[in-house]
Order: C-alpha cells, then sequence, then structure tokens
C-alpha cells in the first residue's frame, strides 16, 4: 500500500533548475509535516527542507536561497523547486511526510521511494 509517490528529477547541468513532487495518497486522513531528505553515494541521509500543515519552513544551509519547499494541502502534495543546482546536490532524494493514514490511527513516518538527482558539471 503506497502512500507517497514522487515526481520528477533527472539530468540537468550546473545552475540549471529541477523541480520534485510527492503525493501522498488520497485516501490517507491528515498530512502533516512534509520534507525532502537526500542520500548521495558514501554519504547518509540528510534533511533538506521540510513544510508543517501550517506553512512553516525550514532549510538545510547548503540549499538555503536556491530551493524553495511548498505544499498544497489540498491536493496531499509537497513540492520542491530546486534552483542554481550545483554538482554537489546530486543524491537520491526522498519525500518524506507525517500521515495519519486513518481518523484512528495514529501519525506515523513515511518514506518515498526516491528519485535520482544528478548534476553534472
Amino acid at each position: 500500500q503506497v502512500q507517497l509517490v514522487e515526481s520528477g528529477g533527472g539530468l540537468v547541468q550546473a545552475g540549471g533548475s529541477l523541480r520534485l513532487s510527492c503525493a501522498a495518497s488520497e485516501t490517507v486522513f491528515r498530512v502533516n509535516t512534509m520534507g525532502w531528505y537526500r542520500q548521495a553515494p558514501g554519504n547518509q541521509r540528510e534533511e533538506v527542507a521540510s513544510i508543517t500543515s501550517g506553512g512553516t519552513t525550514n532549510y538545510t544551509d547548503s540549499v538555503k536561497g536556491r530551493f524553495t519547499i511548498s505544499r498544497d494541502n489540498a491536493k496531499k502534495m509537497v513540492s520542491l523547486q530546486m534552483n542554481s543546482l550545483k554538482p554537489e546536490d546530486t543524491a537520491v532524494y526522498y519525500c518524506n511526510a507525517d500521515l495519519q493514514v486513518r481518523a484512528y490511527l495514529r501519525s506515523r513516518n513515511y518514506w518515498g521511494q526516491g528519485t535520482q538527482v544528478t548534476v553534472s558539471s
């Protein structure tokens, strides 16, 4: 039972832009904080950006001013607009969200399947 589905990603030259999107299953009761993480080969997974249900955002320092996270609560979607991409942004990007799947269940943390972003120099 898939709860988070990602789209976007791909190959882009340095200085270019990409947009990632992630949608929670339509049947999910409530979507709380959503975010994006990334993991480059040999590195630990790191948080890139997050956004609460109220719209409060947080970014890791290395992407501030270049990446923008946004969400559409009606569509249960989160997006990450990535501009001025650098080779060091190359990684697998994962959507992450706290989802209350049913009204009678507690909120749990879920991961998307991951999407590759490759920035060439």
